[in-house]
């Protein structure tokens, strides 16, 4: 009898074994789908001058996932090598805390949590099953830690001193690429406003107020109620803006925005987003927004998803970019995939040129391309992150 319990322990092991290594990489690739695969082609001109640009990505959700970022994947949006291969100068890896069941854009309770999930089948720490600013301290980690593997082919930036520094480095050598830290949602900050010092001092440089669902910063798009900031969600908002913290506007209900706005002293970011004007739906921003965020300095990271564009190839990104950039002028509009973040893209980011491609057809000139492709972004970081 008690071989026959071994046997049965033994079998039992081996299939939470399975268990534990297939399902991360089952759910992933099942969440991260693109609908063409690469090679991407695109014009001559496109290429040549897609060589040449700096390219900045305001949202990837790569981190959540558990791939070694320093391997190509052949599946999901995002590595480290596939950066280098599409001349990404810098990605910011944003992080979900938490996210509800049944995801969808209109409606969310705060009830339970698929990421608590993935904690345990992608074998988390022990202490970020139930603590969410520990699940973002842990993938703060791991950036740090895949940055240290890399050889100095990936450094994660946390100050404008660091992006001066590698983006000197990088104009003698393309093959390198750069992350900076951001969290979708203050509720990884356990209900403790002190723990955004502990979220600061593991690298985190831009957050959001609220991500799918109300939280005690203040309410989402998504969420049942889509209140305003609350009283504590505005301690939150000026001490950010004491850290050189950069407050992100994605995904909060429009009375968050305008109570950010109200008394913002300092430019904000939506990192991914549409325009209601191309794309109608509750996530994207209006004209009414759009104009109030650039007013204040801000950029606006147009996504690659349907929702965002209501397309599904190149030209339905940039038809958002060209709404956007006529309505308050390229300056101010940056890119904002979504990319690993649940969702089906074009492609992945070794197809960033096919943005070009349309780009140069919808008539932008050079400058402009190179502004939304990138420039905005690094300028917008050199002004607005810690100097140290």
């Amino acid at each position: 009898m008690s071989r026959r319990i071994v046997h049965i322990a033994l079998l039992i092991l081996c299939l939470v074994i399975a268990v534990l290594l297939t399902v991360p990489r089952l759910v992933d690739e099942d969440q991260n789908k693109v609908l063409k695969k690469p090679p991407y082609t695109a014009s001559e001109r496109a290429v040549r001058l897609h060589r040449d640009l700096t390219i900045a990505d305001l949202h990837a959700d790569s981190l959540l996932w558990g791939r070694d970022l320093l391997q190509r994947s052949g599946y999901g949006h995002v590595d480290i090598p596939r950066l280098a291969e599409g001349n990404v100068t810098l990605q910011v890896f944003s992080l979900p805390t938490k996210s509800p069941h049944g995801l969808n854009i209109e409606s969310n309770e705060d009830k339970n949590d698929d990421i608590y999930l993935l904690a345990i089948v992608g074998r988390w720490p022990l202490r970020t099953w139930n603590s969410l600013t520990e699940r973002a301290l842990y993938q703060a980690w791991r950036l740090h830690a895949m940055a240290s593997g890399s050889r100095g082919g990936f450094v994660v930036i946390e100050n404008s001193t660091d992006l001066t520094s590698y983006l000197e480095r990088r104009r003698s050598n393309h093959n390198l690429t750069a992350g900076l830290l951001s969290i979708e949602g203050a509720h990884a900050l356990d209900g403790k406003l002190e723990n955004l010092d502990v979220l600061y001092r593991a690298g985190y440089r831009m957050i959001s107020p609220s991500h799918f669902f109300d939280n005690d910063i203040g309410g989402s798009a998504a969420g049942v109620h889509k209140t305003g900031l609350t009283e504590k969600g505005r301690e939150w908002v000026r001490q950010m803006e004491a850290r050189h913290m950069i407050v992100d506007l994605a995904h909060a209900s429009a009375k968050t925005i305008d109570d950010v706005l109200a008394m913002a002293t300092r430019p904000l970011v939506v990192s991914h987003t549409g325009a209601k004007g191309t794309c109608a739906n509750n996530r994207n921003l209006s004209d009414d927004q759009i104009r109030a965020i650039a007013a204040k300095g801000g950029l606006i990271g147009i996504g690659y998803w349907d929702t965002a564009n209501c397309g599904t190839d190149a030209r339905a990104i940039v038809k958002a970019m060209r709404y956007v950039s006529q309505m308050v002028g390229a300056e101010h509009v940056a890119l904002g995939s979504d990319f690993d973040g649940a969702v089906t893209t074009p492609f992945d980011t070794t197809g960033l040129v096919q943005i070009t491609d349309a780009m140069l057809a919808a008539g932008y000139s050079e400058e402009e391309i190179r502004m939304i492709m990138g420039e905005n972004v690094v300028r917008f970081l050199t002004a607005n992150l810690p100097e140290k």
